[in-house]
């Protein structure tokens, strides 16, 4: 077992790319999507601060509007399909009907099995905080094991666990694209998760560690974007940290009330991003300081109108979330440009 140990994304980023960097380390191996650079042994990756979850390296140019939103769509327990390819339309490449996600996490937790695993995981640790059986389910072997679809659960199963009053959470992963998933998106969507049972309990979030059996990238050009990267004294302190000594930012609450929550999520999916601005009274941070503005400032980059995607994307509050947004519009923006004066 290899484990890599960061205060946050950007770190563990580094000193995964730094793994695949000895040849002693992995393997070359096929998969369905291609060949990758695939981890000898499987790789625990704990996240000192989870909360420091957006990912500000620029060569990664990861997508921070995607990222953000379906973090939402699951909390929201969905599964459609609609709501996401909106902002990434490659989506509907894991889609087996065309509808829905067939392992969309979200729904595995809230509806998938007749139940909301959410509030029975609350319940356990509210009533018991020393209890070691809250583990939220993702992985149905009756339905899952064999089957032939797009999508079936990467991630497996999430372990909760109070100590020393914080929440840890340990997410067991079958197949974890390193760029992709476990660095990518994931890191996202996970500690989200982990920060809103945090909140339903009353307790502070605690690490984040993340057990992915296959551990690894794909040779393709987001790997050829990175692998350069070196883990030094320099990026230490500057890409692994910029909550801290680049940018000092500082990551803000996500939830505030969650009995509204539920009642903010179908609210949120049932505007297009067109016209979410005209909603308002939002409570949960997570919505009014985020999503909201987020949602309409992709609508803005999608119809051409940059100065004024810029300008809404300012509205969003969080720092870490509105420079990430900002860098991968300018980054969009550069690249029309270069087309049109190739003529293209």
């Amino acid at each position: 077992m290899k484990t890599i140990t960061a205060r946050n994304v950007n770190g563990a980023i580094l000193r995964g790319i730094d793994l695949f960097k000895d040849e002693i380390n992995y393997r070359e191996q096929e998969s369905r999507n291609g060949k990758t650079l695939e981890a000898v042994e499987p790789v625990t990756t704990t996240y000192l601060r989870p909360t420091e979850r957006v990912c500000l390296i620029p060569e990664r140019d990861a997508n921070p509007f995607f990222h953000f939103i379906e973090s939402m769509w699951m909390l929201a327990g969905r599964n459609d399909l609609e709501s996401l390819t909106y902002y990434v339309a490659s989506m509907s490449n894991f889609s087996d009907d065309g509808e829905t996600l067939w392992g969309a996490y979200g729904y595995r937790w809230r509806q998938y099995f007749h139940k909301d695993q959410l509030d029975m995981v609350v319940k356990l640790l509210k009533e018991n905080p020393d209890d070691r059986r809250a583990v939220l389910q993702m992985w149905d072997a009756n339905k899952d094991l064999a089957r032939v679809s797009k999508d079936v659960p990467c991630n497996t199963n999430i372990y909760f666990k109070i100590r020393d009053g914080v929440l840890n959470m340990t997410v067991c992963n079958r197949s974890n694209d390193m760029l992709w998933g476990a660095y990518g998106a994931n890191v996202v969507h996970m500690s989200v998760l982990q920060e809103l049972i945090a909140h339903r309990l009353g307790v502070p979030v605690g690490v984040y560690r993340q057990v992915s059996d296959s551990f690894h990238v794909y040779l393709n050009e987001v790997w050829d974007r990175v692998k350069h990267l070196s883990l030094d004294a320099y990026a230490i302190r500057s890409a692994a940290n910029p909550y801290d000594t680049l940018y000092n930012y500082k990551p803000s609450d996500l939830f505030i009330e969650h009995d509204c929550l539920d009642f903010e999520h179908e609210r949120f999916f049932n505007y297009h991003p067109a016209d979410i601005v005209a909603a308002n009274n939002w409570v949960n941070p997570c919505y009014r300081d985020i999503a909201v503005p987020m949602a309409h400032t992709y609508y803005l980059y999608k119809t051409g109108k940059y100065a004024e995607a810029y300008e809404h994307c300012n509205k969003i509050v969080p720092e870490d979330w509105k420079d990430a947004c900002l860098s991968w519009l300018r980054t969009r923006e550069e690249r029309k440009n270069k087309l049109a004066e190739k003529g293209e």
